[in-house]
């Protein structure tokens, strides 16, 4: 009879469960397809209508932009023209008046020089009032008419975005400070207040600061790569010319203390874009997690930009003169490309 009854109720429990499953099978899951289907759709509805929202935003941005720079032309083009008149007319007065002069000399004696003496003072008088030409902002093409805030971050995140499958950066071990160890993969760079025994006298090397450079420049194009700063609270991130200062304990080989040097700089709270020695402080919020550096050496911009709430945090224009290296300083912890 127990035996009898312990079957019964395994008998009910799996009909139970029996039903349990028709019912997930036959309703559940069916219902979950058919959500999963209508939410498919409106997902792809989604970024359908806000691609469209973004795509209309970059045409009517596309027009502005580009009617701004038809503006500009003209403008600086009038503006050549009407100098161009002004100058060949003086041209002509002058022109007109030395043939009068050398007419005047070659061709009157003495006391006739003496007598026109009144009209000559007043015709020379019109060659004071034409001044050599001078540089003008005027007759140049104002580049500052193609700035655009919603053109400039969709660059910029256009290009960090696109950073997969492209050539990654490496650090130079020759480079290293002797305060910074690098892992085996070249890409994570780890602070130490006890120096490292390293051979010092190797030129590449910094010596004293914190600094180390990537093993390649960039020369042309459009360059960019992220750095994850979330474990450090103080470091530097850049570019440099490759003759930026490498040894000794001077103001000169501290990176954007130099002009060769350009760099995104935090201590702590502070955050500061620097220079040659002369800082530019940048106000945040909160301290970035990631930060994207962006280099357009032909257009002559280094960007720096968060890509977790796509902020740019700093922009510098500079016409490089020559070839740059990523530069990375760390005093606290560490970074890693």
């Amino acid at each position: 009879s127990v035996s009898q009854n312990k079957l019964v109720e395994r008998c009910e429990r799996l009909q139970l469960q029996s039903a349990a499953i028709s019912r997930h099978v036959d309703e559940v899951l069916p219902a979950k397809d058919q959500g999963v289907l209508s939410a498919a759709s409106a997902a792809r509805e989604l970024v359908i209508q806000r691609l469209l929202l973004v795509g209309k935003a970059c045409e009517n941005e596309e027009q502005r932009l580009l009617e701004r720079v038809h503006a500009e032309e003209e403008r600086a083009h009038q503006s050549i023209l009407t100098q161009q008149v002004h100058w060949t007319e003086a041209l002509h007065k002058l022109g007109a008046l030395r043939t009068y002069l050398v007419d005047v000399i070659t061709n009157l004696d003495d006391q006739s020089l003496l007598r026109a003496e009144q009209e000559i003072f007043e015709r020379t008088e019109v060659a004071e009032g034409i001044l050599e030409p001078q540089e003008s902002l005027k007759l140049n093409f104002n580049q500052t008419c193609v700035q655009s805030p919603l053109l400039h971050r969709l660059w910029a995140c256009a290009v960090l975005c696109c950073l997969t499958g492209s050539q990654e950066i490496h650090i130079d071990e020759k480079t290293l400070s002797p305060h910074l160890s690098l892992s085996e993969d070249k890409r994570t760079l780890t602070f130490s207040p006890k120096k490292a025994k390293v051979d010092s006298d190797c030129p590449e090397r910094f010596d004293h600061w914190p600094n180390a450079l990537a093993t390649a420049p960039f020369n042309s194009g459009v360059c960019a790569w992220k750095v994850s700063v979330e474990q450090s609270c103080a470091y530097k991130l850049g570019v440099c010319y490759s003759s930026v200062p490498r040894k000794g304990s001077a103001n000169e080989g501290r990176l954007g203390f130099n002009a060769a040097s350009w760099v995104f700089s935090r201590y702590d709270k502070e955050f500061r874009f620097l220079h040659a020695g002369q800082p530019q402080p940048v106000e945040l919020i909160k301290a970035p997690a990631e930060i994207g550096v962006l280099l357009d050496f032909a257009g002559g911009e280094l960007l720096f930009y968060d890509p977790d709430s796509c902020a740019i945090l700093f922009s510098h224009r500079v016409a490089f003169l020559e070839p740059v290296y990523p530069v990375f300083a760390v005093a606290h912890q560490s970074i890693s490309l």
